[in-house]
């Protein structure tokens, strides 16, 4: 085996003399002579077989050119090592023959010949060489929490993502000869990931649609289907949309389900970031009716004992495959892929493999090559955003996200962070004097409470309380739930403030209260605890801030708060820069008031009040004192 340096070899080679050398037994003749420095040998035996049996050689060299191919490096593909040899052999194997010819080449050597081999081969390795597309990757995005049937974690095996999708990724980069890569991206986001060049195309139930035409391209659609409306077993009364009139209806967020409710007009919309929780909450009678793609109601809402489908589907839509508007060359390769899929049946097998396939899919299929009218839904609700806008339509549109955010957001989530606080404030007191004064199991417990809410996300404390408590029979309304948690999770704080501020108060003040006939309670409510008040006011508004900006998390759970109605906005109009401004002014400008009020109180409560001192006065000898009367 070849396993040093050119260099190294001649070193070997003057010190030890040719003689000494001991070629591994077994290796093709060729190198066994170029080893042995036999000139002869190597030059008569450049054949085919000899050639071949060299590249299949697992030499050093090889290897580290294999490592080079195998690896990509600023995007470039290098040459493949065996087939620079194979060039460099065939080149040597001439040189050969013509040397035998006409004994030319006096002063070639093989050591020279070996060397000039190796150097060209390493050189020419790192010349980028144009990539072919079967050797990139087909990098597609997707939300693995969408569920069944599009994307979801292998049941068996949860590091595996299955779904009809992944079956469609892949035979679409079989026909492209390109191995299909998943990248996980959360849903509303898809189309700005795609767009920041995250993967090469977004794939997961997404609706074409006319605005999302503005923003990316659209391959062929390769399913169609309508929404489906279910609802509870025992439910008479609800038989199609205009039945939905004051009622509480679930969905999934930034879909075109939410978008025909909303059309509609007069229906208390709830939109869900998964259908799992929205199907819950319909069989738990939170919802009085779901409306979704067909598919996901075929997998979530039918197998359902409590549920049951009513009517037949609502619209029109077809799912596409999303690729940047500068990649015309790959959504070319996708459509000849798709219509490939579509003639040969494959698409189809994997739709019934599925159990998806429908009508609307077989319609589509036979009169795939006429271009399908959207649904009149969307179509009316996208007339309007769907041109260039100039600077003063843009502000128009702007003036237009104030409503929702003012009167729909702002004052839910004023009314979850002032309720919440307030249940945080009573808890964290009564855990700080439970923890001080209260015997040695309780004080345990309530060190346990601060532990445990300081210790787990609080995404999760609201998951368990909503979705968990359901389970043992507890049912919670979204504000109610929201309150409480945000309530539990900032009480340990507030009761790790309040017992620094109770510490905080001198032995002397209790033992004063005392002496004077009071209880210890009493001494608590008159002397103790006013004292402390007044010393946590600083920390206290900073958590009040902290889970003013945290009530945004509570969305998860249904509440359409400030956040929520920014993500709506956003992901309609795919404007996150306008509408987040404006929702960020809108929550500076509503926590600032509370921040001033905390300093007045704070100065009003103070003991030893004093007079704010500019710098340039102190340098002249002018300190703080006391306000006079």
């Amino acid at each position: 085996m070849i396993e040093i340096s050119a260099r190294e070899r001649g070193r070997q080679h003057r010190a030890w003399g040719g003689a000494q050398r001991n070629p591994r037994k077994g290796a093709p003749k060729i190198i066994q002579a170029c080893e042995a420095g036999d000139r002869d040998v190597a030059n008569t035996n450049c054949y085919e077989s000899q050639r071949n049996q060299l590249l299949a050689t697992s030499c050093r060299p090889l290897r580290g050119l294999d490592t080079l191919y195998h690896n990509q490096f600023l995007g470039f593909r290098y040459a493949s090592p065996q087939a620079l040899c194979r060039r460099l052999l065939r080149r040597l194997k001439t040189g050969c023959a013509a040397q035998k010819k006409s004994q030319a080449m006096p002063g070639l050597t093989v050591g020279s010949l070996r060397h000039a081999l190796l150097f060209f081969a390493l050189l020419c390795s790192v010349l980028p060489a144009k990539a072919q597309s079967g050797d990139q990757p087909l990098r597609w995005g997707g939300d693995a929490e969408g569920g069944a049937p599009y994307l979801l974690p292998n049941p068996k095996n949860p590091r595996e993502i299955i779904g009809f999708e992944v079956d469609l990724m892949d035979a679409v980069g079989k026909r492209l000869n390109r191995k299909s890569v998943f990248t996980q991206n959360q849903w509303d986001g898809l189309i700005p990931g795609l767009q920041r060049g995250n993967y090469d195309l977004a794939v997961n139930g997404i609706e074409i649609t006319d605005d999302r035409k503005q923003q990316v391209n659209f391959s062929i659609p390769y399913y169609a289907c309508g929404e489906q409306l279910s609802v509870r077993a025992g439910e008479n009364s609800i038989n199609s949309l205009a039945d939905l009139k004051g009622k509480v209806v679930g969905t999934l967020k930034a879909s075109l389900a939410q978008r025909i409710l909303e059309r509609a007009g007069g229906i208390d919309v709830r939109s869900y970031e998964n259908q799992n929780n929205a199907y819950d909450d319909l069989a738990l009678g939170r919802l009085q009716a779901v409306l979704m793609d067909w598919p996901i109601a075929v997998y979530y809402s039918k197998p359902n004992p409590k549920l049951k489908f009513v009517g037949p589907s609502i619209e029109w839509m077809e799912y596409g495959i999303a690729a940047r508007k500068e990649d015309t060359e790959l959504l070319k390769q996708v459509n000849d892929a798709l219509l490939a899929l579509i003639k040969s049946g494959e698409l189809r097998r994997i739709y019934e493999k599925w159990g998806i396939w429908n009508g609307e899919t077989d319609q589509l299929f036979a009169g795939i090559s006429s271009a399908s009218q959207p649904g009149q839904v969307y179509q009316e609700f996208t007339q309007n955003i769907t041109k260039k806008l100039t600077w003063r339509e843009r502000l128009e549109r702007y003036k237009s996200y104030l409503p929702p955010l003012l009167l729909i957001g702002a004052p839910m989530t004023l009314l979850i962070s002032v309720l919440g606080m307030a249940v945080a404030i009573v808890i964290g007191l009564a855990v700080a004097l439970i923890y001080l004064y209260a015997p040695r199991p309780a004080s345990w417990l309530a060190r346990g409470y601060v532990e445990l809410f300081r210790g787990t996300p609080l995404l999760i404390q609201l998951y368990l309380i909503f979705y968990g408590l359901p389970n043992v029979g507890v049912k919670l309304s979204p504000l109610v739930a929201a309150v409480v948690g945000l309530g539990l999770n900032y009480g340990a704080y507030e009761a790790e403030n309040y017992r620094a501020g109770i510490e905080a108060i001198p032995r002397g003040q209790m033992e004063a209260a005392l002496s004077l006939g009071m209880t210890r309670a009493q001494s608590l409510r008159h002397v103790i605890v006013p004292q402390a008040m007044r010393l946590v006011i600083p920390p206290v508004t900073n958590d009040f801030i902290a889970l003013f900006k945290d009530s945004s998390i509570v969305s998860v759970i249904t509440m359409v708060e400030l956040t929520k109605v920014y993500g709506q906005l956003a992901s309609t109009y795919y404007d996150y820069i306008g509408a987040g401004v404006l929702t960020a002014a809108i929550y500076f400008l509503m926590g600032l008031p509370f921040v001033r009020l905390a300093r007045w109180v704070e100065k009003r409560l103070a003991t030893d009040r004093r007079v704010v001192v500019t710098a340039k006065r102190r340098r002249f000898g002018v300190g703080a004192k006391p306000v006079e009367g």
